[in-house]
């Protein structure tokens, strides 16, 4: 099996501030991001390929890996590193049944029940949150919070990754909950400096 993420930067074109996606993902990469998700719900299913296409060959470059949420076909037909699966997606056994057993499978979750469900179902890691408050998530009233993401930790066998307004600051405070790493949306694609954001961040994760 793979290595899950450390720093996993997950896409949101709308959120670049009018730079292209694949820049700013770029630019990521060379502050130290070692996996990205691509997120990109609303776009066609051949966009979504020509941009899964273009963001492995950027990933690969970097020595990172692409994952692709929810849409098995485009990460089996891009050649993806991996999935990653909303709650209510594909079982993770089922995922990795058409993209094989070397593919990274990641499964969402927002509870320890979903967690355990998860865990269960064949996942290689979860990505739990949201953390604390974050306008990526905003149909979600409450955080799931730190103790709760301990909780989490510790009652499932597997590499947890906190999202959720994650930033340089609180780094510390999720690797002392027992995190294995952490995912941004905001924290690198709405960066001035996008290369910087990420350095930094690799940076906290790597001093805490």
């Amino acid at each position: 099996m793979q290595r899950a993420p450390r720093v996993y930067l997950v896409t949101d074109r709308h959120r670049t501030h009018g730079r292209a996606l694949a820049a700013v993902v770029e630019a990521g990469l060379r502050g130290g991001v070692d996996s990205v998700q691509l997120r990109e719900k609303d776009l066609p299913t051949r966009q979504q390929y020509e941009l899964a296409c273009a963001l492995r060959r950027l990933c690969e470059h970097h020595g990172a890996r692409l994952l692709v949420n929810d849409r098995v076909d485009v990460a089996l037909a891009a050649h993806a590193h991996g999935v990653h699966l909303p709650v209510r997606s594909f079982n993770p056994a089922q995922a990795r049944q058409i993209l094989g057993r070397q593919a990274l499978v990641g499964a969402s979750c927002h509870s320890l029940e979903e967690a355990l469900r998860a865990a269960e179902a064949g996942a290689d890691f979860l990505v739990c949150g949201p953390v604390f408050r974050t306008p990526s998530k905003p149909h979600l009233p409450h955080p799931l919070g730190l103790q709760a993401l301990a909780e989490i930790v510790r009652a499932v066998p597997l590499p947890v990754i906190a999202i959720g307004g994650v930033s340089e600051e609180n780094v510390p405070e999720l690797r002392a909950a027992g995190v294995y790493g952490v995912a941004v949306i905001g924290a690198i694609l709405e960066a001035s400096d996008p290369s910087e954001a990420a350095r930094r961040l690799v940076g906290a994760w790597s001093r805490s």
